[in-house]
């Protein structure tokens, strides 16, 4: 049986910083937008409430292998596009077909998910043409 966390305020304003934002930030940009307003918090407080919100589906923890992880505050399915220099990313805003895994079938593993992202590079970071 699962224990029923309690919302704290400092969760709830992890939350609230973090859906005001559509930058997908590390736990580190995180804690430093959350310092503004609860100047006291430690960075490990914003790195268990920030795994909590995953695990709950509050929020999206994007992990990449070579890449920081990064947090959504937008939980609902869609896709990313990430900066291969940079890392910065961005929501894909119209929906991009996604495999239909229900005829794959791989020996010793079931398919619980898809997870669309789109590398390139940012205006920033594109070579001058």
């Amino acid at each position: 049986m699962q224990q029923q966390q309690r919302v704290t305020r400092q969760r709830t304003i992890i939350l609230e910083e973090l859906r005001k934002v559509t930058t997908h930030p590390t736990a580190d940009e995180v804690y430093a937008m959350v310092r503004q307003r609860l100047p006291r918090i430690s960075l490990g407080t914003v790195y268990r409430n920030l795994d909590l919100l995953a695990e709950q589906g509050e929020i999206l923890k994007i992990e990449s292998a070579g890449h920081c992880k990064r947090f959504d505050g937008n939980a609902h399915p869609h896709q990313h596009a990430r900066c291969q220099k940079c890392g910065w990313m961005a929501d894909i805003m119209r929906s991009v077909p996604v495999p239909d895994t229900r005829h794959i079938l791989l020996s010793g593993f079931t398919i619980t998910g898809v997870r669309l992202e789109f590398d390139g590079l940012c205006d920033a970071c594109a070579p001058s043409i």
